[in-house]
């Protein structure tokens, strides 16, 4: 794993509320982003806003060693490198210790026995404080926290597998997990903390005295962070914090959070204790929200509420833009794996309803489109499970692995809404739509991580910005410079002068050209079954193939590339496709249950004729229904622990 070192940060003077609109150091080169915008005529406010957001995200690959950072990512190397290795591509999760297991079964069985009893929730249907009182008991908030300081120090592979189990009992319990764990306090005081700070809040985070989240969101901030408006202001030995947050999940007074804010007009993270009761200084804003309706979602509002200038967390040379980044792709994976568990509740409740619903005299398990509906579920569980422990098993051996849980957590948020809408909803028919049904009850549920953790398609582009940042700055970079400084508008290869003075770049960028071209490469492969072993070298020979395209595209738009939101974002998305195609067929290999193999082999078949445009042949088709149908007569590892809800007005038949 990677240490953190830190030193104190300086103080800061009083400054009315202003936008953030970030200052460029002349000590630091400019970032790529701000270099590109800069040099494709976009204005200096935009190119500032821009840059603010880029050079965080240089400050978190900072914090990693060369051999971890994006550059050196499973995918990154794929495309750009055409290496695939069994060494980044693996799936085996590490042992785990009996005290960690029974935390996990102890909390597993705290959920159980409250929603046989029917005790989940409190009056306002939320998650009981019994019930979150019990699992602090059984050790479930500090899983994640160092043994040092109370917690179980588990691995996040062995976690992230355990959120699916959870989430297949009830996915907010196994979301609550992700928000404290993940994205909430624990990760940025255990990443960025000092001594004193670890020492004073860890353990009440890892005991569950303290429940947490992460307060970042603003009305006019979600995906522009640097539209941040809330600020602290240095009054003596404390900050006092003024503004508005929205969207915080997990919020309570009582509890503990990472709260963003502007200090000196620069993004800053201060860990805040928040009183147990509402005060003049702050209070707590509810409104009406259709998704995360077991959880406490509310905005916050300070009004000169104090913070000690202790509770200030050091990001090193960055901001608290860095800090907010560093423990996304944490609860990324929590949001796949938890999409995983929620699935196998819609699979388990499929297959009773499927055999007792009878069409013309005829069970509608039997029908074709059901069991072909039956088979694209399991498919799109066992990619998620796939997903969900490569990706955890790069972050526990150290990687950033930003690209990776990019992927995963489009993927899942993806596979549940076409879960939830296409097969569950349609197969259930009008009594999707009951009161007590899975479906009719938890509809925004299922579709709210479309957009929590980053909307779907604003993440491609991130990907797509990560995937493409080196190749940009080593040889697209230096002939924006030499354009700029020579005053050419629109470089001509015919033109001599114009030659010359590109010359050193442009020789540069044709022996990367021309390798591409000669590159032939094999992908190290384990050995596979035939058909899976087909689905990862087509990925891999993909993979490998969209470097000269995305490059081509990079030539053919040069600086105004950041406009081409549609180009980026289908590219992005083919890139994505294969990664999982990859990676699912990894991992189906390494499984000894031929079900989840042929689960694994028909979501690749999906995805490469949409990667292709083919249409779908008999042998697909079949290949489906008899999985489908093979599902409908039981299968443990896709449903196990599930409970399936009682059908809703029976009939007689």
């Amino acid at each position: 794993m990677n240490t953190y070192n830190h030193t104190p940060t300086g103080v800061a003077t009083e400054e009315p509320v202003v936008r953030s609109e970030p200052k460029p150091d002349p000590a630091k080169p400019a970032s790529f982003a701000e270099v590109a915008l800069r040099l494709g005529g976009k204005g200096a406010e935009e190119v500032r806003r821009m840059g603010a957001v880029d050079a965080a995200d240089d400050q978190v690959e900072s914090l990693f060693a060369a051999h971890y950072r994006t550059a050196a990512s499973p995918v990154h190397l794929a495309v750009w490198n055409a290496e695939v290795s069994s060494e980044l591509w693996h799936f085996q999760a590490p042992a785990t210790s009996p005290a960690i297991e029974k935390v996990m079964s102890d909390s597993l069985a705290v959920v159980r026995n409250h929603r046989a009893a029917g005790t989940l929730f409190d009056a306002n249907r939320k998650i009981s404080e019994t019930v979150l009182g019990e699992l602090a008991t059984a050790g479930y908030w500090g899983l994640l926290v160092d043994q040092k300081y109370g917690g179980s120090g588990a691995g996040f592979s062995r976690c992230a597998a355990f959120l699916t189990q959870m989430a297949t009992i009830d996915p907010t319990i196994a979301g609550l997990a992700s928000v404290h764990g993940c994205i909430g306090a624990v990760d940025p005081v255990q990443a960025f903390g000092n001594a004193e700070q670890k020492s004073r809040w860890l353990p009440e985070l890892a005991s569950g005295r303290r429940l947490s989240a992460f307060a970042l969101t603003e009305p006019g901030a979600g995906s522009d962070l640097t539209a941040l408006r809330t600020t602290a202001v240095r009054d003596g030995g404390d900050y006092l914090v003024t503004g508005e947050k929205l969207f915080i999940t997990n919020v309570a007074p009582g509890r503990t959070i990472g709260l963003v804010c502007l200090i000196e007009g620069k993004p800053a993270v201060l860990v805040v204790d928040l009183p147990s009761a509402e005060t003049p200084a702050f209070r707590l804003t509810t409104y009406g929200l259709y998704a995360l309706k077991h959880c406490h979602n509310r905005g916050i509002v300070f009004d000169k509420f104090r913070v000690p200038a202790v509770n200030l967390l050091d990001p090193g040379t960055g901001d608290g833009l860095t800090i907010a980044y560093h423990g996304l792709n944490r609860g990324r994976v929590a949001l796949c794996a938890n999409a995983a568990g929620t699935m196998r509740q819609m699979l388990a409740d499929m297959i009773p309803w499927a055999r007792f619903r009878v069409t013309y005299g005829q069970a509608i398990v039997r029908r074709e489109l059901v069991q072909r509906r039956l088979g694209v579920l399991a498919g799109l569980i066992v990619g998620c499970d796939a997903l969900t422990q490569w990706c955890a098993g790069l972050l526990d051996a150290g990687f950033r692995g930003e690209m990776e849980c990019i992927v995963a957590k489009i993927f899942g948020s993806e596979s549940q809404k076409e879960a939830a809408i296409e097969l569950y909803m349609k197969t259930h028919g009008g009594r999707a739509f009951l009161h007590g049904h899975l479906f009719g009850d938890n509809v925004h549920e299922f579709l709210a991580p479309c957009i929590y953790e980053g909307e779907g398609e604003m993440l491609g582009m991130a990907f797509f910005k990560s995937l493409v940042k080196e190749h940009g700055v080593r040889y697209f970079e230096p002939i924006g410079k030499i354009l700029a400084a020579n005053n050419i508008r629109k470089p001509s290869l015919v033109n001599p002068v114009h030659l010359w003075k590109l010359k050193g770049p442009m020789w540069q960028y044709a022996k990367w050209f021309l390798g591409q071209r000669v590159q032939r490469r094999q992908a190290a492969l384990p050995r596979m079954p035939r058909e899976l072993r087909e689905h990862a070298e087509y990925a891999a020979h993909g993979l490998r193939n969209m470097a000269k395209e995305i490059s081509g595209t990079m030539r053919k738009h040069q600086l105004k590339l950041a406009d081409r939101q549609c180009r980026m974002s289908e590219l992005s998305s083919r890139v994505q496709s294969l990664a999982v195609i990859l990676c699912a067929s990894l991992y189906a290999a390494g499984q000894k249950d031929e079900l989840v193999r042929q689960a694994a082999d028909g979501l690749c078949r999906r995805l490469t004729r949409q990667l292709t445009g083919a249409r779908a042949t008999d042998r697909d088709l079949r290949h489906l229904t008899d999985l489908g149908a093979a599902i409908a007569e039981g299968h443990p590892d896709l449903t196990v622990g599930v409970e399936p809800k009682p059908i809703l007005m029976p009939y007689q038949r």
